[in-house]
């Protein structure tokens, strides 16, 4: 992503609470791809239809990352018996 994205994606939280793909992937610290990826296995944050465009609303990115926080080691952490 390029500054003008991430420009865009600091003035959404001023303006806008919608934020394109490229957007919300920056705002929770994944590639544009990767966001995709999950969207379309319904992995992923809630979105939203506006016509053709996708949008994310912010308060959902900020819900989807709480309930989906990690505690303790990883799982791909060996584990010591």
């Amino acid at each position: 992503m390029d500054d003008d994205e991430n420009d865009r994606a600091a003035r959404a939280r001023k303006g806008s609470p919608f934020l394109n793909t490229a957007q919300a992937a920056f705002y929770v610290g994944l590639n544009g791809r990767t966001l995709e990826n999950m969207r379309w296995k319904g992995l992923g944050p809630r979105f939203r239809r506006h016509g053709r465009f996708i949008r994310y609303h912010i308060d959902d990115l900020d819900d989807w990352s709480r309930t989906n926080g990690q505690r303790g080691r990883s799982p791909a952490s060996p584990r010591h018996v």
